[in-house]
């Protein structure tokens, strides 16, 4: 199954980035309830190397940090594949990753070598875009590209799956990793 590990966000941060996201009159919003912030991409994961996975998570130790989203960005250059809101959760947030990933890579999990970038996805664009198009996503970062909320704690993350459909993908929690401290 396609999995993934990322950090939950709460109900009102959703909100207010679908409400963001609504002035975006090109591409496809990620759905309200699909919105996170992945800290690895896992992939395609057999079922014996999800319980080591989950074995390996459930050791993860963290304290709670707080967790800063602002500033709008995009991944794809002049072909524009996703737009962002950039993460900043300080060497908290690093620390975290890193562990994440070091217990998936314990645990049998193949992961690509990226430099980690923290954001959460609102919007992903087909790659070819019309003038229009790129025109309107130009006019939105150019009046929302400052966007920021409010600091918020975070005391989680989770394991996901994912599954692909032809409206978009639906994500699923597997299981919660709370703070150890």
């Amino acid at each position: 199954m396609r999995c993934f590990i990322g950090l939950p966000l709460p109900d009102d941060v959703c909100v207010a980035l679908a409400d963001l996201t609504a002035g975006l009159r090109t591409g496809r919003p990620v759905a309200e309830d699909n919105l996170h912030l992945t800290l690895a991409f896992l992939g395609d994961v057999e079922l014996p190397e999800l319980e080591a996975l989950h074995a390996a998570l459930s050791d993860v130790a963290f304290a709670p940090f707080d967790l800063r989203l602002a500033g709008l960005d995009m991944f794809g250059g002049r072909r524009p594949a996703v737009v962002f809101i950039r993460g900043d959760g300080g060497e908290a947030l690093l620390r975290l990753q890193s562990r994440v990933t070091a217990a998936a890579r314990s645990a049998g999990i193949d992961l690509r070598r990226e430099r980690f970038r923290p954001h959460v996805t609102l919007a992903r664009f087909r790659r070819d875009m019309r003038v229009e198009d790129t025109d309107k996503l130009g006019a939105f970062l150019a009046a929302h590209g400052d966007a920021a909320l409010a600091p918020f704690g975070v005391d989680a993350f989770a394991l996901y799956r994912s599954t692909l459909h032809p409206d978009g993908p639906v994500y699923e929690v597997l299981a919660d990793y709370p703070a150890s401290a």
